[in-house]
């Protein structure tokens, strides 16, 4: 089932010409320099402290950390982080970090 899920996510993309990160649930996230992240279609924010944030995406997190963060505006799948941004990753469900950016 999850096969046919990805083909038909990927012909949709294709034939639609939709953003592959609609079809998929990927979140998007758009970086200015390292004091601005911008991200999109995130399913829920799960932690934020001044030096962290955690958002729940499909299939797992993204983790961004850093310091003197502020939320600057949080609407139902998209978030304006401001501060010092040192390090954004991807976590699988589990915990096991997949993806890391400096």
């Amino acid at each position: 089932m999850k096969k046919i899920k990805t083909r038909m996510g990927n012909w949709l993309t294709k034939t639609l010409e939709l953003p592959s990160e609609v079809t998929l649930e990927l979140p998007r996230i758009t970086m200015i320099g390292s004091i601005h992240a911008y991200i999109e279609n995130h399913q829920g924010l799960m932690t934020f402290k001044t030096n962290e944030l955690r958002l729940k995406v499909h299939h797992g997190y993204v983790k961004i950390v850093g310091s003197d963060f502020v939320l600057k505006m949080m609407i139902e799948q998209e978030i304006l982080l401001e501060g010092n941004i040192e390090d954004v990753s991807f976590q699988i469900e589990n915990g096991k970090k997949i993806s890391e950016g400096k």
